[in-house]
């Protein structure tokens, strides 16, 4: 399959700040079955882009608008090959949990068998976890297929009911949430029982047949978990899916506060505004850039920029 991404960011701010910094991670990732053809990030008003890699081999694009502005528009567009993972077993060998033990020992995966940010083992988590009974039996893979299922059907999904920088708790008490929360929750689970299991920002391309409960016009988190013979495997316990053809990756962390879209500071006595808009399609079907943020456009951040020059002189 061949998808093209059209991730659109805007910025407002109640009064012109002097000075904005944002860091951006946008970029999908080109590893395993997934291969990143094109990539074009653009920002109104124009900025010098800059990038890195961080230390989990994520794309970071940076820059500073270093002049008065009441809005910033980060426009990313990318086009993506991907190809049908190989098909999982139905199940592994129980001596598998001993082969986990032996990785944590050698210290492998550390950062993903520990508590992290978003990531604590509350009461109200240890709760859930009796309630699932999530403990070592079966196989590890069995498990997590279970465990993706029991998520997905413990948990309503309803956006806006929680905050991105929200702790799990929130979504476990109300047994409410969106992907991030679900994901958080369900890597906080696995990690308890021995498995390295990280998060996964990026899209997911959506089919009406599918009835998936992740939103169409916006990002998707999803976990994978390492498993020896295996390596890292994807669990969308929002839809209830194995991550496959229809996963985009984009980045990987410990948990969200490693990989969020935008990150960013300003200079001046304003508030900000977010707004975003998501579009993914199979490559050969053209993006209109009014189906995105329609009221979103690098030309109409130009006309307003140039408005606002125009009442300050």
């Amino acid at each position: 399959m061949f998808y093209s991404i059209l991730h659109k960011t805007r910025f407002r701010y109640s009064a012109p700040v002097t000075e904005s910094q944002t860091e951006v991670r946008m970029c999908p990732r080109s590893e395993g079955n997934q291969r990143l053809l094109e990539f074009q990030l653009t920002t109104a008003p124009f900025a010098h882009i800059q990038h890195y890699r961080d230390w989990l081999g994520n794309e970071v694009y940076h820059f500073d608008i270093a002049a008065a502005h009441r809005q910033v528009l980060i426009i990313a567009e990318a086009i993506v090959q991907i190809t049908a993972p190989p098909q999982l077993p139905d199940q592994l060998d129980y001596t598998v949990w001993r082969a986990l033990d032996l990785l944590a020992e050698q210290g492998e995966y550390w950062d993903f068998r520990m508590p992290s940010h978003f990531i604590q083992a509350t009461p109200a988590l240890l709760d859930l976890a009796r309630e699932l009974g999530v403990e070592r039996r079966t196989d590890p893979l069995s498990l997590l297929r279970e465990l993706t299922s029991q998520i997905a059907d413990s948990f309503v999904y309803a956006p806006q009911t929680t905050r991105v920088d929200s702790p799990i708790d929130e979504a476990l008490l109300a047994r409410r949430g969106v992907c991030q929360d679900f994901s958080h929750i369900m890597i906080a689970l696995v990690r308890r029982i021995g498995i390295p299991c990280r998060y996964v920002s990026g899209y997911l391309f959506h089919r009406t047949e599918d009835h998936d409960r992740s939103e169409e016009d916006a990002t998707h988190a999803w976990v994978e978990a390492f498993l020896p013979e295996l390596g890292w495997v994807g669990f969308d316990p929002t839809n209830n899916l194995i991550a496959g053809e229809r996963h985009i990756r984009v980045a990987v962390g410990r948990d969200y506060a490693d990989v969020p879209p935008t990150r960013g500071i300003y200079r001046g006595q304003a508030t900000s505004q977010l707004e975003v808009g998501v579009k993914v399609l199979p490559s050969a079907i053209h993006i209109d850039e009014s189906e995105v943020l329609p009221q979103v456009t690098t030309a109409s951040v130009r006309a307003e920029l140039m408005d606002q020059q125009q009442q300050q002189q």
